[in-house]
């Protein structure tokens, strides 16, 4: 079954790569994925544009008071930041949220009818006095030196006495980015859509980069955990089974890949002179597909490294798998593989329609599953006997499909969603999974810099954010 994870973009490294999701859920609009089997970590992306910071470029240039955003229980809210400037490299941000859907029902149930101006004002004030209204956020970034950026934070909520923490430490390498983060409590989400606050997590994360199309790359991690994960406001998924890879413990990963990319067709049609495309990333036609194959291994120390002969999903567990239950510690190793093709037509310098792209993902989180099924599935078809439900099953890549589509100017309209197979529900075998919306606003002014409002049915959240080009 295809699980789309991630509310990032196909093109922007999404899919089954362990990667931050947006989410309405923070102050800090981040969450982690529970950590799947076998951790198959895409490169590094190096840091995102901060909440933040976020707030403030849409404040200063973009003249938007706030940025309003949408999540189940909590409702619709709104958030606006006051930057304080120590220094050139030093600043401190105050965020702070309001819940605009909270404060009128308030006023909608309140019993009382003033009959003077004088009066409705004072009752209004008085509803927006609620601390349960407002939620703040403080954060301090430190450029310590052109290549190394200190994070904190410290955001505290109304429903929870507990303020969630964090520190992050950005390094750029020549060729590698380090990040080491402690987060107190973290929030991860799991396949289906729970969130878990795990009491304390802590991370160290090395991976090589490269801007180039084809290459070879890396990436290292560790992993540490402590406390019992708890269910975080989960809404419309009820299962309350904690992940393994959640639980108290040390964790390894190692990541090995192999990418490789190439052009079947690409436009030699000019561009218009002196007129710059909305975004520079998007300006060439063309047809393109690139691969990847790779090996991922992880070593748990701790009670994540108990596992049954099953996954979390209620399959067998596949690739490698060694496990010594006397000091509490286990080895799982696998490969995994990942194709994709994207198709674009226009050049996004025209008023309408001139940019129409497609991407579509196939990925094989885990090698041995793929191989044991393909081989049961030819053994049976050269045996003339009925193919195994479960062997087609297994070898069914994990698929993702991207549409964006200019409506005018900057302004083009996006949806990406996985496709769920489910050969054993013989009425919808195949199912559109997690469909995220979005409308992107183009900032070409930047190169590549675009706004983006982005909805979520199935887990009932909206957001609007900013995402810079990325490297």
């Amino acid at each position: 079954m295809v699980v789309m994870r991630k509310l990032r973009w196909v093109m922007d490294g999404g899919g089954f790569w362990d990667l931050d999701i947006s989410t309405p859920k923070t102050l800090d609009g981040l969450a982690s994925p529970v950590p799947g089997d076998p951790l198959p970590l895409g490169l590094s992306r190096g840091a995102r544009l901060s909440r933040p910071r976020q707030l403030q470029f849409t404040q200063l240039f973009m003249n938007a008071p706030f940025l309003p955003s949408f999540s189940q229980p909590h409702g619709f809210t709104l958030q606006r930041v006051l930057s304080l400037p120590f220094s050139d490299n030093w600043v401190v941000f105050l965020l702070g949220q309001f819940n605009l859907q909270k404060f009128i029902s308030s006023v909608k149930n309140s019993e009382e009818k003033p009959a003077r101006v004088s009066s409705w004002l004072k009752t209004f004030g008085s509803h927006l006095k609620k601390k349960s209204l407002y939620a703040l956020g403080l954060c301090s970034e430190f450029q310590l030196t052109p290549d190394d950026t200190l994070l904190f934070g410290l955001d505290s909520y109304d429903y929870t006495d507990k303020p969630r923490g964090k520190a992050i430490l950005h390094h750029k390498f020549p060729h590698h980015d380090l990040t080491l983060e402690a987060v107190h409590p973290g929030l991860f989400v799991d396949k289906i859509g729970n969130y878990w606050d795990v009491p304390f997590s802590m991370a160290i994360d090395l991976a090589s980069s490269t801007t180039s199309d084809s290459s070879a790359g890396y990436h290292l991690s560790a992993h540490y955990a402590s406390g019992s994960p708890k269910q975080f406001e989960s809404i419309q998924n009820q299962n309350d089974r904690v992940p393994r890879t959640l639980l108290p413990g040390l964790t390894f990963k190692s990541v090995f890949s192999c990418r490789k990319s190439i052009d079947i067709w690409r436009s030699e049609t000019p561009k218009l002179k002196r007129v710059q495309p909305y975004d520079i990333f998007l300006s060439d036609p063309r047809v393109s597909a690139s691969g990847m194959i790779g090996a991922a291994a992880t070593t748990y120390f701790g009670e994540n490294s108990a596992r049954a002969q099953t996954d979390d999903d209620g399959e067998h567990s596949a690739g490698l798998f060694l496990q010594a239950s006397g000091i509490k510690s286990s080895f799982l190793a696998d490969l995994f593989g990942s194709i994709s093709f994207t198709a674009q037509h226009g050049n996004f310098q025209r008023p309408f329609l001139d940019l129409s792209r497609f991407q579509a993902r196939l990925d094989f989180p885990s090698g041995s599953k793929f191989l044991s099924g393909a081989t049961s599935l030819t053994q049976d078809l050269l045996n003339s006997q009925k193919p195994n439900l479960e062997a087609v099953q297994a070898v069914f890549p994990n698929a993702t499909l991207s549409l964006q589509q200019q409506i005018v100017g900057p302004i083009s309209f996006r949806v990406d969603s996985g496709i769920a197979v489910d050969l054993k529900n013989l009425e919808f075998p195949i199912q559109a999974h997690e469909p995220v919306f979005a409308v992107e606003y183009a900032l070409h002014v930047l190169g590549s810099a675009k706004a983006v409002a982005w909805c979520c049915p199935k887990r009932q959240e909206f957001m609007v954010e900013l995402r810079f080009f990325e490297t």
